[in-house]
């Protein structure tokens, strides 16, 4: 029967309510009208009881229709579902690869692995991945007259996240607002989305408290006025397209900053800040990034080909969180660099030195690391789908690596 629907029986003037889902049954007097009896199975089982049915599906409309050791069901509304036709619908939904939600009065269909893939620890991949543990398993929620199962939040909010879990980018249409999608994100639990939302938001609002467009001159003159003492910072500045090409930008705080298509080809950048900053498209070939921090920053699609992350004091360059999806840093230097959970899909790292690296959980697939000496590199949970590996300085290693 309907999920919301409860089986009681009809037994020698005295009705045997059957509760399945704790397993006990209550046992009231006869009633001598419909409306009575209704009234009785509502405050029984804690549901407004307005139709009952036999099991054939017949609805009854007087109780003298009732006969003993009859087997009755109730619903609070719902036409009648043959029990087969319930099982059937939900061993498919069950078995299939396809998946249609239904968010908010929206159905959206997508597949099981697009749930369960990108973001493994999500309530959606732990509502539709078969868990083991019983304490990580979500029981999927009910399903409508379609099979689609129901969700009760907000559909536009839910369509850019889906999206991201198809292709790995939030997009935005201009009418949807990031911080609904945001706190739609904390509640699906998809923690990629979250960081990358966090960013937007944050970014976003930085012009808003007296950002400037600075161009070189306007670094330079920064840079000669400021005492060797004191630290220079340019934290959420924007420098969209800005040509800083082999300057002296040592200790400055990029924190923020938006640095989009920036030339900083050759520029010392050791131990700068560039937390969260936006450096997709900027050239960085050549730099020298000694002791840099880049948590979180995007350097999606950046050149950072033969650049120097090594520090001669084993203090190593920190890009935990970045985004380097599409990054090229051919040849560079990157001796016991933290990339933890970085993004680094479809990026280009041959022959790096990534010797005592740490990649773990960082997403590697179709990244192209031949010719890289990988010797005690952390890969632990990384995702190598289709990295190539292709002429490894130390495959002898690999094995050591992945453990």
């Amino acid at each position: 029967m309907y999920v919301n629907s409860t089986l009681f029986s009809y037994v020698n003037k005295t009705y045997l309510l059957n509760v399945p889902k704790h397993n006990h049954r209550m046992v009231f007097m006869v009633t001598y009208s419909l409306d009575e009896l209704l009234t009785a199975a509502s405050s029984k089982f804690e549901i407004t009881a307005k139709r009952i049915y036999t099991p054939q599906g017949g609805e009854i409309d007087d109780i003298k229709l009732i006969r003993d050791h009859d087997v009755l069901y109730v619903s609070s509304g719902e036409d009648f579902i043959p029990k087969d036709k319930i099982s059937t619908q939900i061993r498919l939904n069950k078995n299939s690869e396809w998946i249609t939600l239904n968010v908010g009065g929206k159905y959206f269909t997508t597949t099981r692995d697009t749930l369960t893939k990108k973001e493994p620890m999500s309530m959606l991949a732990r509502m539709f991945t078969e868990i083991t543990n019983s304490e990580q398993r979500i029981l999927p929620s009910r399903q409508d007259e379609n099979g689609a199962f129901l969700i009760d939040r907000s559909p536009t909010y839910f369509e850019p996240l889906l999206n991201y879990l198809r292709h790995g980018q939030i997009i935005l249409d201009a009418n949807v607002n990031a911080a609904g999608v945001l706190e739609e994100a904390r509640f699906y639990r998809i923690e990629g989305a979250i960081d990358e939302l966090t960013t937007m938001i944050e970014t976003e609002d930085l012009p808003k408290t007296g950002s400037v467009s600075l161009t070189r001159k306007d670094v330079l003159k920064a840079i000669m006025s400021t005492p060797m003492t004191s630290e220079l910072r340019f934290q959420g500045v924007d420098f969209v397209g800005a040509d800083l090409s082999k300057l002296d930008l040592r200790h400055i705080n990029f924190k923020f900053a938006i640095m989009r298509d920036c030339n900083l080809a050759g520029a010392n950048l050791s131990e700068c800040c560039f937390e969260r900053a936006d450096l997709s498209n900027a050239n960085l070939q050549g730099a020298q990034l000694v002791r840099v921090k880049m948590l979180r920053a995007n350097l999606s699609a950046a050149n950072l080909r033969s650049c120097n992350f090594e520090d001669p004091f084993c203090s190593p360059a920190n890009m935990e969180g970045a985004n380097l999806k599409g990054a090229n840093l051919e040849g560079s230097y990157m001796t016991a660099v933290n990339l933890r959970v970085a993004t680094l899909k479809n990026a280009i790292l041959r022959n790096c030195n990534l010797r005592s690296a740490v990649l773990a959980g960082a997403d590697l697939e179709c990244c192209d690391l031949s010719g890289s000496d990988l010797h005690n590199a952390n890969l632990r949970g990384a995702n190598l789908k289709d990295a190539a590996f292709e002429l490894m300085l130390t495959p002898l290693h690999m094995s050591q690596t992945i453990r």
